[in-house]
């Protein structure tokens, strides 16, 4: 990850301020007059250290007049800014990290990054809604046809990292308002597709018994890992600065292929899988926050309170142990099998047209 430009407008009377805040952070920086009565300074900031800049300016400057603050991200620099234990600046009234802190961070971007990239993606917009749209009924064709290639092409335009990463990283910070809007902007996109597919499922033929629909009405513990897994790996990317629409199909393919799946199943009659879909819909969104949660905090997002974000990390952790228990049950017992064996050989028996 190359270095980030950081420009500083700071008022004349605030410059020997704001000149000591930048040196205690980057190692390259050059200040320029600009009109009002005002001085730029134009900073050269490794990524690991954006987000302590940032905090000081803002304790320092927050409501000063003629003040502000851009960031902007660079493809390369020369010379480099070397990043190596022995060029690392030290920390400024903070204790140094710990290994593993220092580990998850050193390519993370900054915290305003990434509420920036994710601010503007839980809005619930018409282009959001239709993409979903699109995105549930491409991946119902290509799983009706047995096409992986098509659902995986689907969930390139599937617009759900947005809200599922709201949801997330307003966990971590205690950000309620982002949660908010994050869980409204899901579950409305998760409607539309639901509804898309419901009224798909009355134009074209399904047959439950592909094993691209079937295996979306059945969850196993490698679909728990692989939900865990996305999350996890989500994040990580996202925080990186990777590419959205990468990062939006490693989220993507847990929720919406389920989602499809259930409409089809709902418009056709078979409730049994339908709700066995939505059941694999609803533990993957657990694991998938549950696994995004715990990787943003690896990577240094400063809680604002440990207490609420550890007692919403407990309530996912309690619901997914009771999913966990559900699937166990069914495994171990039978419970709830019998409907779905009955409802596929019947379907075999005497299939649709």
């Amino acid at each position: 990850m190359s270095a980030r430009l950081v420009d500083i407008i700071v008022p004349d009377d605030k410059v020997n301020m704001a000149r000591a805040i930048i040196a205690r952070h980057c190692r390259r920086f050059w200040p320029e007059t600009v009109p009002d009565g005002r001085e730029k300074f134009s900073c050269l900031v490794q990524p690991r250290y954006v987000e302590r800049l940032l905090d000081e300016l803002n304790r320092h400057f927050d409501g000063t007049e003629g003040f502000s603050t851009t960031v902007n991200a660079l493809e390369a620099v020369l010379p480099p800014l070397e990043e190596t234990a022995e060029t690392a600046l030290p920390e400024a009234d903070l204790p140094p990290p710990t290994r593993l802190e220092a580990f998850f961070s050193r390519d993370r971007i900054s915290t305003d990054e990434i509420y920036d990239d994710i601010e503007q993606n839980i809005a619930i917009r018409p282009s959001y809604l239709l993409t979903v749209i699109l995105s549930a009924v491409i991946a119902a064709l290509g799983m009706r046809s047995g096409q992986v290639a098509v659902v995986i092409g689907a969930m390139v335009i599937a617009p759900l990292l947005g809200p599922t990463m709201g949801m997330a990283l307003a966990a971590t910070v205690g950000n309620g308002e982002m949660a908010r809007r994050a869980t409204i902007t899901l579950a409305t996109g998760a409607g539309a597709a639901l509804l898309a597919t419901y009224g798909l499922g009355f134009l074209i033929v399904v047959d439950p018994t592909v094993p691209e629909l079937l295996n979306r009405s059945i969850v196993s513990p490698a679909d728990v890992a692989l939900a865990l897994a996305c999350g996890a790996a989500g994040v990580l990317a996202f925080s990186r600065g990777a590419s959205l629409s990468l990062v939006g199909v490693m989220i993507a393919v847990a929720l919406v292929p389920p989602l499809a799946a259930a409409g089809l199943f709902f418009s056709k009659g078979y409730e049994t899988l339908g709700f066995n879909a939505l059941f694999l819909f609803a533990t993957n969104l657990v694991c998938v926050n549950l696994a995004g949660i715990a990787m943003f905090l690896f990577q240094g997002l400063p809680p604002k309170s440990w207490r609420i974000t550890g007692g919403v990390m407990a309530v996912w952790m309690v619901v997914l142990l009771l999913f966990l228990a559900v699937m166990a049950g069914r495994i171990a017992f039978g419970i709830g099998s019998e409907g779905l064996a009955e409802q596929v050989l019947d379907i075999i028996a005497h299939p649709l047209g």
